[in-house]
């Protein structure tokens, strides 16, 4: 009879054989880590490898994603489109089993990990959005949502500041379907951690309001099993498995030791570890009777099974309901929503006024809300700042989870990565408000947003100097010139209502990636449009004001500073001079149009030209060219009124005029 311990050897043997080939990677985690996976992957998870995306599964993730061969392994092994010929091309140029796990390559990988801590809070996010879908959409002895979530990390994600951010409000929330496995064997890169982390990791989860089972031998499947036995039976709060596992278990010589991390165990040590765990096959051969053993695909179909025929039921009790829940599940958005969220923008050009575009964001939440229902809100403290709580809000606390909004607290990194968790889920669309400062804490969870292609909106406001008093600590200079640098971003700087409601229908509608809407603290005018120069803004930028024939010179300008763009031009009109003004809202979406479309806009023939933005100008030459100008702010702010402070850095209708009289 194959035994367990023998299910947990093949994840050893095909981590050590991937490693050793690649001659790449980390084969300490999973060998010290299979017997876990094991347990947790034949007795619990609920899945289907046939069907990777089942709404019903309970996620896994492997938050310490460089062990990546972990994962590969169970997929493989469970009957996931995972072939061992992929495990072989192990981290190898093209491979669907890539060095760290990435969303989108490998069927059943759940999120991009390898940032530490990130993976834990997305499991957060997935949790929190199992929650709120379960409330909203279970009825009565109708549980059509109904999943755990099971995430893997070691003491590198506890060591990162976001694991505490993430942790902590799981913990606050309630989360009773999110249990985490920590790999407590003691190591990290530079050797054993005790110089630098000794934490008392128990008790601070046990602050945090989890619940904590301790000293869990990870190499003993019945402690496994009983652990996770009292993990599901804890409904109203997270638990934390503290499971004690010897990193490299089995290898005779680099066992428990940092010299199995991040690097191949060596022919050598490959065939003493074999020997010692009394595995006598070749590389990458698997036993026929290990393979029927992990084989997870009919009992995977008759889970689906079971739920699809649970889910008639539903459907025959509720069919609205379920006709939306299936609709949010695959991410599209209502029947209605073209229709009525073109109507909204064409009312707000007919109605806008003079307002801050950050007021103008909370307009079209209010509007779209009404339309939407799975957009689901947040702040990181600042929600009457960043103007995101709509009237019809509802927060998620943890005995009421019937909710659209998240009170994030001061934890904007963790926001972001608990809102790409909540994306990941599906069911609901997140966005998450900060000032565009703090867009700093929150930077590698954006860039994981856009390296995933999923639909995260964040929302950034305060934009400039603008917000004034609060000086050079609070005011963004190279902000929005360096998010708009991620690769796969959408970056929106709106100039008025209309362009703010038109950004938000954009990263509404984006399904393939991020989109971050930066708006204003100040008060903008409206700009008058016509029904084309409307339609042009979905095309990152367009023509606002031209003249008669060929232009002298283009005035090109985003957010705030297209109202003195529009001034300048009207003085410089008044002077002779034909003057094109030019609205950029989203460099990102312009910079993807087609050439002819650019050309009409910016036409090559006019190289006369002036970029206005209140930031730094490196990234707008590219746009102005050798004989154009830029004003714009290289240095940091100070700690003044806004007017004053527009005035003091050259913001004004007269330095613009005079930047464009320069270059003619």
């Amino acid at each position: 009879m194959t035994s367990r311990r023998e299910l947990a050897n093949a994840i050893r043997a095909l981590s050590m054989d991937a490693v050793q080939k690649a001659n790449s990677g980390h084969p300490g985690a999973p060998m010290g880590m299979a017997d876990i996976a094991e347990v947790l992957w034949n007795d619990f998870i609920r899945h289907n490898p046939t069907n990777p995306k089942w709404s019903n599964r309970d996620r896994f993730v492997l938050s310490n994603g460089h062990g990546s061969m972990l994962i590969y392994s169970l997929l493989h092994l469970t009957g996931y489109d995972v072939t061992i010929e992929d495990l072989k091309n192990f981290r190898q140029l093209h491979s669907r089993t890539p060095g760290h796990p990435e969303y989108g390559y490998t069927a059943g990988v759940e999120t991009t990990t390898g940032p530490l801590g990130q993976g834990i809070t997305n499991a957060v996010g997935m949790a929190i959005a199992e929650k709120v879908l379960a409330a909203q959409f279970n009825k009565g002895n109708h549980k059509i949502v109904d999943h755990n979530t099971y995430v893997f990390l070691g003491d590198g994600c506890l060591m990162e500041g976001i694991s505490h951010e993430a942790c902590s409000l799981a913990g606050t929330l309630g989360l009773g379907k999110l249990v985490a496995f920590w790999d407590d064997n003691g190591i990290s890169i530079d050797g054993h951690v005790e110089g630098w982390f000794t934490d008392n990791t128990p008790k601070r989860f046990e602050s945090y309001g989890w619940h904590v089972i301790a000293d869990v031998d990870g190499h003993d499947h019945k402690a496994i099993n009983d652990a996770l036995e009292l993990a599901r039976s804890i409904s109203d709060k997270p638990t934390l498995i503290c499971c004690k596992t010897t990193i490299g278990f089995g290898s005779p010589n680099k066992a428990g030791t940092h010299a199995c991390h991040g690097a191949a165990l060596g022919d050598e040590e490959i065939n003493l570890t074999k020997a010692a765990l009394g595995w006598d096959h070749g590389p990458f051969e698997i036993p026929a009777d290990v393979y029927a053993k992990w084989d997870a695909k009919s009992k995977g179909i008759k889970l689906e099974d079971e739920w699809n025929k649970s889910f008639e039921a539903y459907k025959a009790e509720f069919p609205d309901l379920a006709a939306e829940f299936l609709r949010r599940s695959v991410g599209d958005l209502p029947s209605n929503w073209a229709n009525d969220a073109g109507k909204f923008v064409s009312d707000v050009n007919i109605e806008a006024k003079t307002t801050a575009t950050r007021l103008s964001s909370l307009a079209t939440i209010e509007g779209y809300a009404k339309i939407l229902p799975e957009i689901f809100g947040g702040s990181a403290d600042l929600g009457c700042s960043n103007m995101t709580e709509w009237s019809g809000y509802k927060p998620l606390r943890a005995n009421k989870p019937d909710a659209n909004y998240i009170n994030y607290g001061v934890r904007e990194f963790g926001m972001s990565a608990i809102m790409n968790g909540i994306a990941l889920h599906g069911g609901l669309i997140p966005f998450g408000a900060t000032f565009l400062m703090f867009s700093e804490y929150a930077r590698n969870a954006v860039r994981m947003s856009a390296l995933m292609k999923i639909r995260s909106i964040f929302v950034y406001t305060h934009d400039s100097i603008g917000l004034g008093e609060d000086g050079p600590t609070h005011q963004p200079v190279e902000q929005t010139a360096t998010l708009r640098l991620i690769p796969n971003i959408h970056v929106w700087r709106p100039c008025d209502a209309v362009e703010t409601a038109i950004s938000w229908k954009a990263a509404i509608e984006r399904k393939n990636g991020p989109s971050v809407l930066i708006f204003s603290r100040q008060n903008l005018p409206h700009m008058s449009r016509t029904d084309q120069q409307i339609a042009d803004i979905y095309k990152g930028g367009y023509v606002l004001r031209d003249c008669n024939g060929q232009p002298d010179a283009i005035i090109i300008a985003t957010g705030s500073e297209v109202e003195l763009a529009v001034k300048a031009a009207e003085e410089l009109t008044a002077k002779g001079r034909k003057i094109r003004v030019v609205s950029l809202p989203s460099t990102n979406i312009f910079d993807a149009q087609d050439s002819e479309y650019r050309e009409s806009v910016l036409p090559a023939a006019v190289t006369k030209r002036v970029a206005i933005e209140a930031g730094v100008t490196d990234g707008w030459w590219k746009y102005v060219g050798a004989q154009g100008a830029i004003v714009g702010l290289d240095r940091f702010g100070e700690s003044a009124p806004a007017g004053q402070l527009f005035k003091e850095f050259g913001f004004t209708v007269e330095n613009v005029v005079k930047n464009v009289e320069a270059i003619l």
